[in-house]
């Protein structure tokens, strides 16, 4: 589909009458800027004339046309382009002559578990992010150090930003995994412990989180293998160096999810077996109660036929005598049913006994 066919409602902030970058800083060597309206791009080529290296945030990918200017700028692929527009990628990286393209699922900065599109073009003298949506990013840590006086970030190449953009979304999702970690602690003490409802649907959502974080993350581990197994620029050996160690944070991320994964479905067993002993156990109770009126209804039904001649009818303590033996039936059954472990906990040792 050619891309300025694409039917994409801008968003609010592209509006007329607004400076089309906004500087967010600069220094020698490094010009950063968040793209903030529908103005036409006139500016991006004297700065690239003038600083090594440019970062242009785009904040929302809402007008096709404007996505089309900064590819066109900056010589990028409109196959990516497209990628860039259509905002439900799974994470990728993908080379196009001497810049590479790289899709990440970034998590909201507003918290919880959604998270957005960010695409990447890394070049040797430039680095352009589209983000899916506007209100704010991840990113603002990164724009702190480069603001900072004498921070090695002012002036650092293409590749070590595109690292330190990455490593910052990476970061968060340790967050959220922790907070999933915690929910399956507190749902742990429920589900042994005390009889709260809402118990599944707290381990469906705890669940849901977990793979919704597994499908961002595991073709991210995918992406940084292909990007670190193409040798050549524009990613240099020190910024592989530390693309490892953002991949080894992805393996991290992985295992940790599988492991409370694991987690979530054991303790959905438990609590399973949990409600089928409990249902187990009303129900020996109820069994045990049908099972002891059942010689007592049988007593009760011969004596309340009305035979004329029933000589135990005519006696004058046959009544309370009558009582006493359904009494002391019951009773009977109820020790048996004791000491059998039918009734109570389990007598340990008891060879009869389910645990014996």
């Amino acid at each position: 589909m050619p891309l300025g066919t694409l039917d994409r409602t801008p968003p609010p902030f592209f509006r007329q009458g607004v400076p089309a970058l906004t500087k967010l800083a600069l220094c020698a060597a490094l010009a950063i800027f968040l793209m903030a309206a529908d103005n036409r791009l006139q500016i991006v080529q004297p700065l690239r004339a003038a600083h090594p290296l440019i970062w242009v945030n785009a904040d929302g990918v809402g007008d096709a046309v404007v996505v089309q200017e900064l590819g066109a700028a900056f010589g990028l692929h409109r196959l990516a382009l497209e990628d860039v527009v259509n905002v439900h990628q799974r994470a990728k990286a993908e080379r196009y002559g001497g810049h590479i393209f790289f899709v990440v699922r970034m998590p909201l900065p507003e918290g919880g578990f959604a998270a957005e599109q960010v695409s990447f073009f890394v070049g040797d003298s430039f680095v352009l992010t589209f983000q899916e949506r506007p209100g704010g990013d991840l990113f603002e840590p990164v724009r702190i150090r480069i603001r900072s006086k004498g921070s090695r970030a002012r002036c650092a190449r293409a590749d070590l930003l595109f690292h330190a953009l990455l490593d910052v979304i990476v970061d968060h999702y340790f967050p959220l995994i922790e907070n999933c970690g915690e929910r399956l602690d507190a749902l742990e003490d429920v589900v042994l412990v005390r009889r709260t409802p809402g118990v599944m649907g707290r381990l469906h959502e705890v669940r849901r989180d977990l793979l919704s974080v597994r499908r961002a993350v595991w073709p991210l581990r995918d992406a940084l293998n292909a990007v670190l197994r193409e040798p050549g620029p524009p990613i240099g050996d020190e910024a592989r160096v530390y693309l490892r160690d953002v991949q080894d944070h992805t393996v991290q991320i992985i295992d940790l999810v599988e492991n409370y994964r694991d987690i979530a479905a054991g303790l959905t067993e438990v609590h399973l077996s949990v409600q089928a002993q409990r249902t187990n156990e009303v129900m020996k109770v109820l069994t045990v109660i049908a099972t002891i009126f059942i010689p007592l209804t049988f007593i009760a039904g011969v004596y309340g036929m009305n035979f004329q001649h029933m000589p135990e009818l005519h006696w004058p303590w046959a009544y309370p005598a009558l009582l006493a033996a359904m009494l002391t039936i019951a009773v009977a059954q109820l020790v048996y049913f004791r000491r059998r472990g039918w009734l109570g906990e389990d007598r340990p040792g008891d060879p009869d006994s389910p645990g014996g």
